[in-house]
């Protein structure tokens, strides 16, 4: 499989990010969100980001197959060089790179926008993302019991960190 091209988001890109999140939203306990995003919810949250916080996509034969994101942390000022990153890939097309490439280009993001550090908080019960974020040197930072509560079950959280 070639590898696919990576770009900033677009306007025009919020309604296959929507749908690859949402079918997260439904079907996993990798976000811990329960009600779909609207349009006009992903259209706030796109808004909410820019230069320090870009929203990535990546293509393959120009169709949107994954994105990424670099969110504030924390809304108090002094976590302003601390990001929390997202990535999420089609979820028909998981082990063929693309979380890879959009996480490698989000690192190289936020060493560009001068954060200090990378947060990824992750359910306990996703291995192949702490797999993936170990795989780019992210470490364990904490392991917090029975944070979230989604599909009638008590989930834990963990938090892992990479220093840009």
């Amino acid at each position: 499989m070639p590898e696919p091209t990576i770009r900033l988001a677009r306007a025009a890109d919020l309604p296959a990010i929507n749908s690859i999140y949402n079918h997260y939203v439904l079907h996993s306990t990798c976000t811990y969100q329960e009600e779909p995003s609207t349009a006009d919810e992903r259209e706030a949250w796109f808004a909410g980001h820019g230069p320090l916080h870009p929203v990535t996509v990546a293509e393959l034969d120009e169709e949107l197959v994954g994105w990424g994101s670099l969110s504030r942390f924390h809304a108090r000022s002094a976590y302003r060089h601390t990001v929390e990153n997202s990535v999420y890939v089609r979820h028909d097309l998981h082990r063929r790179g693309i979380g890879r490439v959009l996480l490698a280009d989000l690192i190289e993001r936020a060493r560009g926008a001068r954060h200090h550090t990378i947060m990824a908080l992750i359910d306990a019960d996703q291995p192949a993302s702490v797999a993936l974020h170990r795989a780019f040197g992210f470490e364990p930072a904490a392991h917090l019991k029975e944070v979230g509560f989604k599909f009638g079950q008590w989930r834990d959280v963990v938090y892992m960190q990479r220093m840009v």
